[in-house]
């Protein structure tokens, strides 16, 4: 009677299909186009960068953080800070700087003036314009030269310093996006995100 039980037991586990197997993995593709790699991520930072500055009203490029804009609870330090024009024009004069290094073009710009212009106008002028070096900086590296020697240390490469120039503009980035929220503009990438930590109902 037992025997007779288990039976139909097995019988319905025979039926159950087994699971199907993890699909194997994708075919290794061959190596993508070293310049065009790197220029897809310089695209995505200049975006952020430049549609940054756009969004900064002219007259908030004198800007620059005070003890006084926070609470007496605070002690925060902001003495010989730039202002977010020179932030601007310091982003824009060491795309230049990075781009030289790392490609031995030569920019047919006054690149220490470019440090100086920090009118909205003249600062997102020259904004731009760093970008477009970079642009063209990049297109000299390939799979075969990426890590050739270039900058300072002797570790440095053209890929080394490429990445450095991308991090740099992340940094000021980063804190340019409080030298807008501190005066009520929203980062233009940050529009149509969902809130982080949303208001509770």
């Amino acid at each position: 009677l037992l025997t007779l039980c288990c039976i139909p037991a097995l019988a319905v586990h025979a039926q159950t299909p087994a699971a199907a197997p993890p699909p194997p993995p994708p075919a290794a593709a061959g190596p993508v186009d070293a310049a065009k790699s790197l220029d897809v991520q310089l695209s995505f930072i200049e975006k952020d960068v430049v549609s940054l500055a756009e969004a900064m009203p002219a007259d908030k490029y004198n800007f620059m953080p005070q003890a006084s804009d926070f609470s007496a609870s605070l002690k925060p330090e902001y003495t010989g800070v730039r202002t977010f024009g020179q932030e601007i024009a310091h982003v824009a004069q060491a795309n230049y700087f990075y781009a030289t290094m790392f490609s031995g073009l030569k920019p047919n710009t006054d690149v220490q003036a470019v440090g100086k212009g920090t009118d909205k106008e003249a600062a997102v002028a020259s904004l731009k314009a760093s970008f477009a070096f970079l642009h063209q900086a990049v297109a000299t590296i390939t799979a075969a030269n990426a890590f050739d020697h270039a900058g300072r240390g002797p570790l440095d490469s053209r890929a080394s310093i490429f990445a450095a120039v991308l991090a740099h503009n992340r940094d000021h980035y980063g804190q340019l996006v409080e030298y807008l929220r501190m005066n009520g503009i929203l980062p233009p990438a940050s529009q149509g995100r969902p809130l982080a930590n949303p208001p509770k109902s």
